[in-house]
Parts: structure tokens; C-alpha cells; sequence
């Protein structure tokens, strides 16, 4: 079995590793795990050309720092593996890591919530706190069938554009960031907007929705926060420290 010095000789990949493998343990102490499937990718210090993912055949909770397998843009594994990995993984992640090199966090889920507003005409609604953070900020991607054609890559990286945050329509929630504490957290914000959504929907009650002013209010006092990025370190530093004592497994 390999060790962590075995896959990578330099402290800064070592930490991204063991934050990406943070990520994989919390996305399944969460629940945004889909078995085998769905993945969170993370740029390789150092080198724009390659990046980190999970083994396919592993469930989250088993992903660690040293069986993370590095890929190159085009999906080959570099360096050495015990571990192969999901093409369709490949496809929708490089091509964010492709076209937005500011972006070195990708992390990709099919939530029950997610998917389900996913699959609303309207998608997300300006209706809750967390919602009102990205009003004009969450882009769409129409659904094109299981995302093993590379072909889509263009389409999907030019829906996206500038913005960090995708609905995948009838398909799920695509978050990125220049960290992965900045995804996880647009991605945690994004996941609790759609699970109040969906309830709020199932009450039967009448909706309320804020004046167009305050969610637009709300979406400038976000970004003002987003920009500077003290928050999601402060969260994602937290997060660590959880999982270091719920599940310390993943520094290995």
C-alpha cells in the first residue's frame, strides 16, 4: 500500500492532498456522497496541468490523502497509483480546471435537493437567506446525457463563465474556487438554499419573497465577504479540526 511520501515529494502538495481528502470525509459524514460516484478535484500546487481526484471504486469515507490519483487535463494518471478513475469524473471537472485557471477547487454532487431544484424550471429562487447570496450569480447548464463526451467540456465551461457556482439542470451542483474551503463553502450555502427551497415548496403555504432590493443588498454584502476570504478559511480550518476528530484516517 502506498504512503503519502510515495505519491508526492512536496509539503504543498501534501497539504492540498490532506485538505482534499478532508473534503471527500466530510461530503460523506454530510451526506453528499453518491456511492462510488460524483467527485471533488483540487489543482496540484505548483502545476496548472495537473490535479487531484478521487479513486474510482472508493467510497468517501475511504478516500485519503495518499490513494488521491493525479490526472493531467486530458485525464491520464501521472505518477504512481494503485487506483484507475471515473472518466465522466474527468469530463465535467477538467473542464472547469481547463478554461478557469483562478479556479483550483472543483466539487461536483447530486444531493437529493440539489437535483431536485435542478430539475425546476425556475432553479434557485431568491426566497431564503443563503439563496439571496448568489441572485444573477449561479449559471445553468442544460442537461446532455451522462458527461462521458469531451465535447461537452466547451459548452459547459462557457455556461459558466465567470461565476463559481453551476446548476447542472436535472443532473446536480457543480461549486468551484480558487480554494477548496472557498468551494466548499459557496457549495455548503448552495446545498442549504436548495434543501430550504424544497421544503419551503412542500409546506403548502404561500411563498414570500424579499423586495428585489434587499436580495440585492444581500448579494453585494456577500461578495464583499467572498472577495476577501477570511471566512471560508476561518470555516474550512473548522472543518479540519472536526474531521481530525471524527475520522482522522484521511491525513494518511
Amino acid at each position: 500500500m502506498l504512503k503519502l511520501s510515495d505519491v508526492c515529494s512536496t509539503e504543498a502538495e501534501k497539504e492540498a492532498r490532506r485538505q482534499l481528502a478532508c473534503a471527500y470525509r466530510l461530503f460523506d459524514h454530510l451526506g453528499w456522497h453518491e456511492l462510488i460516484y460524483n467527485h471533488i478535484t483540487v489543482r496540484v500546487p505548483g502545476n496548472d496541468e495537473h490535479f487531484l481526484i478521487n479513486p474510482f471504486g472508493l467510497m468517501y469515507r475511504e478516500v485519503k490523502a495518499s490513494n488521491l490519483v493525479k490526472i493531467d487535463l486530458d485525464g491520464q494518471i501521472v505518477g504512481v497509483t494503485e487506483y484507475d478513475v471515473n472518466p465522466a469524473g474527468f469530463v465535467v471537472h477538467s473542464a472547469v480546471h481547463r478554461s478557469r485557471p483562478d479556479m483550483h477547487a472543483v466539487a461536483h454532487t447530486h444531493t437529493t435537493a440539489g437535483q431536485a431544484v435542478a430539475c425546476q424550471e425556475d432553479g434557485l429562487l431568491a426566497l431564503s437567506f443563503t439563496s439571496m447570496f448568489y441572485s444573477g450569480s449561479v449559471a445553468y447548464h442544460e442537461f446532455e446525457g451522462i458527461t462521458l463526451d469531451s465535447a461537452e467540456c466547451d459548452r459547459l465551461a462557457n455556461d459558466l463563465g465567470d461565476r463559481r457556482l453551476m446548476i447542472l439542470r436535472n443532473h446536480g451542483l457543480l461549486a468551484c474556487g480558487p480554494t477548496i474551503a472557498d468551494a466548499f463553502l459557496d457549495l455548503y450555502n448552495l446545498q442549504r438554499a436548495c434543501e430550504v427551497q424544497i421544503a419551503a415548496q412542500s409546506g403548502g403555504a404561500k411563498l414570500h419573497f424579499p423586495p428585489q432590493q434587499a436580495v440585492e443588498n444581500c448579494a453585494a454584502q456577500h461578495r464583499n465577504v467572498q472577495t476577501k476570504g477570511h471566512e471560508s478559511r476561518m470555516l474550512y480550518e473548522a472543518m479540519m479540526r472536526w474531521m481530525r476528530d471524527k475520522d482522522p484516517g484521511f491525513l494518511d
